[in-house]
């Protein structure tokens, strides 16, 4: 590993480690900007409501495994709701094993009142589940239909449901997002539509 000299230590540091704490750095500055601007949604009744519910509806993919099974009467519709629910299942189990397993985020402080039901996790903060799955799932549903914006809008509201809620920082949204795109596009390789 190639060393590089930090001034402000006054030693010579891994790089690894420096672009380590580079990164560390923007997640925390994207957090806190984030994060002010949801103090200012926060207490207002229907933001309130509207992304509580949005919280508690993306647990265990509820919301996903229904709009994939409602309505599905065909055999076809049936192999593309069972094709959602086999991706979210695949996903929970990559998300809240390894890749959680891998870090130890805290999540942020929970000193605050809650307006709404909430359950609170106990896995690491890092990446956000319900934004993977959410990801995921908007891009398994939207796949070869005309009206895709309204997964779409469902899955933002969910992923930013887990900041307003304050149980994930708003790095860990991103990056959820982003792992539930790459195994959206993994298991539309692995599990083709006709």
């Amino acid at each position: 590993m190639a060393l590089i000299s930090d001034d402000r230590l006054g030693a010579s540091v891994p790089r690894g480690r420096r672009q380590t704490a580079g990164l560390e750095a923007a997640a925390e500055a994207l957090d806190e900007a984030v994060e002010q601007f949801f103090d200012r949604l926060r207490g207002n009744p229907v933001a309130d409501r509207v992304l509580y519910t949005a919280s508690e509806l993306g647990n265990f993919s509820i919301l996903w495994h229904a709009l994939a099974w409602f309505g599905a009467t065909s055999k076809e519709d049936r192999r593309r709701a069972l094709r959602v629910s086999a991706a979210l299942a695949m996903e929970a189990v990559l998300v809240n094993g390894p890749i959680k397993s891998a870090f130890n985020r805290s999540r942020p402080l929970a000193g605050h009142d809650h307006p709404h039901r909430l359950r609170q996790p106990l896995t690491s903060s890092f990446p956000s589940g319900h934004a993977s799955a959410a990801v995921l799932a908007a891009a398994l549903l939207s796949e070869s239909r005309r009206r895709r914006w309204p997964f779409w809008a469902t899955a933002s509201a969910v992923a930013a449901s887990r900041v307003h809620v304050r149980v994930h920082h708003a790095s860990d949204v991103v990056v959820g997002a982003l792992v539930g795109g790459v195994t959206a596009r993994l298991f539309k390789r692995i599990w083709t539509l006709r």
